[in-house]
């Protein structure tokens, strides 16, 4: 396997890199937002219990902070 340049290796990723990482991170906000939404869900035969909001809150951080967001 060969080395990058230098020159290479410091550039800027080019535009197809940057729309990769743009979808990937809109993909994880989305479903950071159905985590927390589901966590929060107000079912009119139930209550949301606080331990349920809370869960969907946390795996939301967690799904952030994975991707590093």
């Amino acid at each position: 396997m060969t080395q990058p340049h230098p020159d290479e290796a410091s550039a800027p990723p080019g535009p197809e890199a940057r729309l990769s990482r743009l979808e990937a991170q809109v993909a994880t906000l989305a479903e950071a937002v159905r985590v927390l939404a589901r966590g929060l869900e107000n079912i009119p035969s139930q209550d949301v219990s606080p331990e349920e909001a809370a869960r969907g809150a946390r795996l939301a951080h967690e799904l952030l902070l994975a991707q590093g967001l």
